[in-house]
């Protein structure tokens, strides 16, 4: 078949392909639609591809010309093999999302217009932009909040589901994730604490994934100052039941961003947050998720009440020391950094034994003769020095590493 030369100006600049739905942005520049959404909106670039001039908007406008110019050339090379592609939808528009969520007020359309909603912005992202401009985010976070006094009347358990799970699939901007946090004066954070705690495994992972990424958002330190009991209580117990990966993941991630602040570290502990720690750590192998934990267990460790609940577990001090040298250089890092503060706060005369019979005095040892990192090594060798006098001389320690013990 005779090979056909497709006129350059048809081929969308990143793609080097045929354009299907061209469209030019703020530089003058035509792409095809699906490329430079993707470029935008999926990347998170803000500069034109070709020319790398900064975008002074992010609107599409659809090159109706040239893709009549391309539609008509497919045609006439039909022969030769050459399909021509359909006209595309016309995009979403502003106008179109307010009338749904003005039609969405309406207890008896609610239902169907949040499903609209939802098959808008499984589209692409630029729905979910249009959406986000248009007030989706606020509207969206109001009908949780509106709704979560009602959880026992048919249907709104569900209408709550449905704008809970829109919330997450649009994937806001950092500006949309930081309205949410004072949606309702803040009452959108503790609508999502009761979500966790009375609604299903579904809206309870949608419930943490969202305030993960709200939280990594917030330039608020007193959001997490003003944190309660029960959201804490809840988190964990999302934690504990192991919804999915990317629930238990998200749960991790938050407690990591609260517990830094004010008495949250109590709050975590008081809440459980060390045994189901611990108790994942046990059964957990992968890399990023074994960090997570150390790192949660590390922070509420800074407390006298989570280096109480770590001990009071017949597994926490074994764990945390089986860890060291078997995840990764920050895992090392942290575990070693648990026990130095086991070591300088909480060493009684049974935990100090209870480390010795353990293997920990030895896993130290070892850590001195690898490379795992300098301060990594410095709390080992200081958690040594502090009990020398009850280790040193132990025949629990293998003669090969005794020569570590820094006397």
């Amino acid at each position: 078949m005779e090979e056909i030369e497709v006129p350059p100006y048809f081929l969308c600049p990143i793609s080097l392909e045929m354009m299907k739905d061209p469209v030019t942005i703020s530089t003058g520049i035509t792409y095809d639609r699906e490329n430079i959404e993707r470029w935008i909106f999926s990347a998170k670039n803000n500069t034109c591809p070709v020319t790398k001039q900064s975008l002074t908007s992010i609107e599409l406008t659809p090159n109706v010309t040239l893709r009549r110019f391309i539609q008509s050339w497919c045609t006439l090379n039909a022969s030769h093999g050459i399909e021509r592609f359909p006209t595309p939808k016309p995009p979403v528009s502003k106008a179109q999302i307010l009338k749904l969520m003005k039609e969405a007020k309406s207890r008896e359309m609610q239902m169907k217009s949040l499903n609209t909603l939802r098959s808008i912005a499984s589209v692409n992202d630029a729905n979910k932009r249009c959406m986000e401009s248009a007030g989706a985010a606020e509207f969206l976070a109001s009908v949780v909040i509106d709704s979560s006094d009602v959880l026992g009347e048919e249907g709104f358990m569900s209408t709550k589901d449905e704008a809970l799970s829109i919330l997450y699939q649009l994937k806001l901007s950092e500006d949309g994730l930081r309205s949410l946090i004072t949606s309702g004066n803040g009452e959108f954070i503790e609508s999502l604490t009761r979500v966790m705690q009375r609604g299903s495994y579904e809206s309870r992972a949608y419930a943490v994934m969202l305030m993960k990424d709200m939280f990594e958002a917030s330039t608020l330190p007193t959001l997490f100052s003003s944190l309660k009991k029960e959201f804490f209580a809840q988190v964990v117990r999302v934690l504990r039941d192991e919804i999915s990966q990317k629930a238990t993941k998200a749960s991790l991630q938050v407690l990591a961003h609260a517990c830094p602040f004010g008495r949250n570290r109590v709050k975590a502990a008081e809440a459980g947050a060390v045994r189901v720690l611990v108790d994942l750590l046990l059964d957990s192998s992968e890399k990023r998720t074994c960090e997570l934990m150390l790192i949660l267990l590390d922070q509420i460790c800074q407390s006298a009440e989570g280096r109480a609940e770590l001990l009071n577990h017949p597994g926490g001090l074994a764990i945390v020391s089986k860890k060291i040298l078997r995840v990764s250089k920050v895992g090392s890092e942290r575990a070693i950094k648990i026990l130095h503060s086991i070591s300088k706060f909480s060493s009684t005369q049974s935990v100090v034994q209870e480390m010795l019979s353990l293997g920990v005095v030895a896993k130290l040892c070892l850590v001195l003769q690898v490379d795992c990192g300098s301060k990594a090594k410095d709390r080992a060798r200081d958690i040594l020095k502090i009990h020398a006098k009850a280790w040193r001389n132990s025949p629990c320690i293998p003669m090969n590493l005794l020569s570590s013990y820094p006397f």
